[in-house]
């Protein structure tokens, strides 16, 4: 991982799509099954669509049917940071980019092996690099 990204919320805005911005910046969630990456097959690297960082592998993706790319693990453990968040009238874990802090969806516990997890995530906060 490089070194941290740090803008101000208005370079944030300049630089991302309405969407992305509203999601990444404002912990939005996008409409399930609405995402270009949730029936994506390809083999790849998802990164951080604010600032590049590798965040997920196509090896570790699955179809949890609940509507959003879920991955049971990340690329590392180093590339995400995970914090508990009570919005919602709920209790459940935040994602977000380590390298500049885009909330990038929740992690639950109820994944596939080998993790049980599923980190179920925005497809609007990933940008999709295809490896052959």
């Amino acid at each position: 991982m490089s070194d941290k990204v740090i803008r101000t919320d208005l370079d944030w805005q300049q630089l991302l799509g309405p969407e992305q911005y509203r999601v990444t910046r404002r912990k939005g969630t996008e409409p399930p099954f609405s995402g270009k990456h949730h029936k994506l097959g390809k083999r790849g690297i998802y990164k951080c669509v604010c600032c590049g960082n590798s965040l997920f592998s196509s090896e570790t993706k699955f179809d949890s049917g609940t509507g959003w790319p879920s991955f049971w693990s990340p690329v590392s453990y180093e590339s995400v940071t995970e914090k508990e968040d009570t919005s919602h009238g709920m209790t459940r874990t935040e994602v977000t980019c380590r390298r500049c802090d885009a909330h990038l969806g929740h992690v639950f516990d109820d994944g596939p092996p080998p993790s049980g997890l599923r980190y179920c995530m925005n497809s609007v906060a990933l940008d999709f690099v295809e490896r052959d």
